[in-house]
């Protein structure tokens, strides 16, 4: 991304001026920063998270028309409000790992660009089948849907930590631990990815767990750590 000095020299037998140095950038051809990509996709993840409210306050004139107790507006909407705390803590939780990614990243190459951008569309579209589970409850569909939006974020991410661990150049910090972190951070999703694979399958086979499967998502957290320190004996 930075441009060498080229020193030729001239026909009398002296150096030539040389060409302007260009500083190295810290994004990618085109101006985009590390900092300013991480910024856009936090206000659009954000904007993701807000949208999971939206169908809740509709609820509110729905009732209110029918003439229900305002009370009905919790009681008798379960499904929704359970689909609703469900994405939040699965949204928030998908951010504050991609966070974690790109702490200590500092340059951008354009297939980071790229992955980055297939792990917003995932998290933007969750907030559809989220509204599915509020209406249709414990279908096969809406949980595949669900299920391969998450999927998609895990594999985006770790496609993400992929491309950071082979390209250390990408990253700040310390040096050597700057890369630690992030090969932690690639054991972790890689953990992440093969329990979202699992809890998928529990789903399809199993309707009645279908969200609750994902609890496996913390027991593959506590084994991504114990496998890191294994390995690096």
């Amino acid at each position: 991304m930075g441009a060498s000095n080229i020193v030729g020299e001239t026909d009398a037998g002296g150096p030539a001026p040389a060409e302007t140095s260009v500083p190295e950038s810290v994004g990618i051809e085109g101006g985009v920063s590390a900092e300013r990509l991480l910024l856009f996709t936090d206000a659009v993840a954000a904007i993701s998270i807000t949208l999971l409210v939206l169908p809740l306050v509709e609820l509110v004139p729905e009732v209110a028309s029918a003439h229900e107790g305002a009370s009905e507006v919790v009681t008798g909407h379960f499904n929704q409000i359970w689909s609703f705390l469900l994405s939040f803590v699965v949204i928030a939780n998908v951010w504050m790992e991609h966070h974690r990614t790109f702490a200590s990243v500092e340059k951008l190459t354009r297939s980071l660009v790229v992955w980055n951008m297939g792990w917003l569309l995932s998290v933007v579209v969750i907030p559809l089948p989220t509204e599915m589970i509020g209406a249709f409850g414990p279908d096969r569909f809406v949980g595949a849907f669900y299920y391969s939006a998450l999927l998609a974020s895990m594999v985006c991410r770790l496609a993400m930590l992929r491309i950071l661990k082979t390209n250390p150049g990408l990253l700040n910090g310390d040096g050597q631990g700057a890369r630690q972190r992030n090969q932690d951070a690639y054991t972790e999703s890689y953990f992440n990815v093969i329990a979202v694979v699992i809890a998928f399958a529990i789903a399809l086979a199993v309707p009645v767990l279908q969200y609750y499967s994902l609890l496996l998502l913390a027991v593959s957290q506590r084994l991504a750590p114990r496998w890191g320190r294994r390995t690096a004996r």
